[in-house]
């Protein structure tokens, strides 16, 4: 080999090493922002720089910033607390306490005449914190006779009804069973700090007693509500579907280490009815979406994951959120540094498809089209001759060329938004519908058997369907397991109409 040729294998060889340990560096910023940095995406955020955990007094400080003066100060806080209590007070009830005087100590210090009322002031408001307790119902039955009946001989007795029980021979009340759950899958408090809890109000109950009356009533009660729901779900046109991993012990066949999944199905912005439904399954195949949606023919929101491509008569719109996340992971640690300026180009892209998307909110289905293709669609085409332009001079295997790579390989899902006015930009809809699932699991780590994860599916579902829906998840559930139970819905699956979280009875009661 000549010099020359020497010269030139090692100044390729150089060229190589520099742009691997270029993605190295990418690469080891990147997983330190994901570690301790924000996990915001706000433009504003990105803009200041702020990837540190540490650095809002200086990034939020202004020198120019004019100083308010006392009486400034004061009289915004005041006006401000005010209408904030006032808001916050607003729906609990009010007690009147009265401070005053003992009979005893009303008399003139001075000449010892008795004193008279002669009005009141208030003073001020104060929360009163009253801590729960517990109480045991005994529950008695009157029986009642004809003593008409009795004198001919004709004994006539009838008995008063009893409330059906939310768990058959169990001292679980509706209150008690829809407390655990509210607790676990609302506060994402485990059962062995219920258990705590409980023993601190004087009841000996165990966790797995807990466990066994989420199971059972998850099965009797939630379980025919949500086919029900399912049904409902799958009439609609625009559905959001997402997974999550969770970790479920004691699979058949399976280790404990194999990761399952939670996966949510939610009725679009503009269906007729908030649904949100969560299914366990062990697996993250696409036969699991393709057999919970099989009679679906609509849009269905997702992210880019292929599995989804197997539910047969459907049109995918991608989530654009996720092509800006990609760009917003492309930034180096220095935004400001010529190398962010595509990155940033990409996400201003992206931003103005939002902003746009949020001055259409509040228009009808064919209006928001007509100007999604008149407002919209030429960013979308700056954007895609942005992609194109620049695909093939960044290196692929960078944080930046697999965003653009992912804008490539996805154009014609991630536009076919355009095709309906109630098609949604992003899939934030089912993300934010499985966060509270995401939570809990960070609490209580992993389910105990598949029947487990089958009964938090099932209350995931109802609480988040329920919020969806404007109802308190704790009173909604009470609702449920003190008036479903004795309802003869297997012979009258209509009846469950009464039951699910938009019918009007339930819309007056558990707000």
């Amino acid at each position: 080999m000549s010099d020359v040729e020497s010269i030139k294998t090692l100044e390729h060889r150089i060229n190589e090493l520099e742009k691997e340990n270029n993605l190295l560096h990418e690469t080891i910023q990147h997983l330190t922002r994901k570690l301790f940095g924000r996990s915001s995406e706000k433009t504003s955020v990105l803009s200041l720089g702020q990837m540190s955990l540490f650095d809002e007094v200086e990034t939020q400080a202004n020198p120019k910033a004019v100083e308010p003066d006392l009486k400034q100060v004061e009289g915004y806080q005041r006006k401000k607390f005010n209408g904030q209590r006032k808001e916050l007070l607003k729906d609990l009830p009010h007690e009147k306490r009265l401070c005053t005087l003992l009979e005893d100590d009303r008399f003139c210090e001075e000449c010892q005449t008795t004193l008279v009322s002669v009005g009141e002031e208030f003073v001020r408001t104060e929360i009163e914190f009253i801590p729960a307790k517990v109480r045991v119902i005994d529950l008695y039955r009157e029986t009642f006779e004809c003593r008409s009946c009795r004198k001919n001989d004709l004994p006539y007795m009838e008995k008063a009804p009893v409330p059906s029980p939310v768990i058959q021979h169990s001292m679980a009340s509706p209150s008690t069973v829809a407390w655990v759950m509210h607790q676990k899958f609302v506060n994402a408090l485990p059962l062995y700090r219920q258990e705590k809890e409980w023993k601190m109000l004087g009841v000996e109950l165990s966790r797995a007693t807990m466990a066994n009356w989420i199971m059972a009533a998850a099965r009797d009660w939630l379980t025919p509500l949500l086919q029900r729901m399912h049904q409902k779900l799958l009439e609609e046109n625009y559905l959001h579907a997402d997974e999550t991993p969770v970790q479920v012990l004691n699979e058949e066949g399976r280790k404990n280490t194999t990761d399952s999944y939670m996966w949510v199905y939610s009725t679009g912005k503009h269906g007729e009815h908030p649904i949100r439904i969560f299914e366990y399954q062990p697996g993250r195949s696409g036969k699991y979406p393709q057999k919970f949606l099989k009679g679906f023919k609509g849009y269905l929101h997702t992210d880019a994951y292929l599995g989804y491509q197997k539910v047969e008569g459907i049109t995918r719109c991608l989530c654009w959120a996720h092509v800006r996340r990609n760009f917003v992971d492309a930034l180096p640690k220095d935004i400001h540094s010529p190398e962010a300026t595509l990155a940033s180009d990409g996400i201003r892209f992206c931003n103005e498809l939002f902003e746009k998307e949020k001055a259409l909110e509040g228009c009808s289905r064919e209006t928001r089209q007509t100007e999604r293709l008149k407002q919209e669609q030429p960013v979308l085409e700056a954007f895609w001759a942005w992609v194109d332009f620049h695909k093939n001079k960044v290196l692929p295997k960078s944080k930046l060329g697999e965003a653009l790579k992912y804008a490539v390989n996805h154009k014609q899902e991630l536009t076919n938004y355009l095709k309906d006015g109630n098609c949604s930009l992003s899939n934030n809809l089912a993300e934010n519908s499985i966060r509270p699932f995401t939570i809990g699991r960070k609490n209580w780590l992993f389910s105990g058997s598949p029947k487990g994860a089958t009964a938090s599916a099932a209350v995931y579902s109802m609480i988040e369907s329920a919020k969806a829906n404007g109802l308190n998840p704790y009173k909604y559930l009470c609702f449920i397991f003190r008036e479903l139970p004795g309802v003869q819905f297997g012979q009258h699956p209509e009846f469950l109409e009464d039951y699910l979280p938009w019918s009007p009875e339930v819309q007056a009661v558990c707000k």
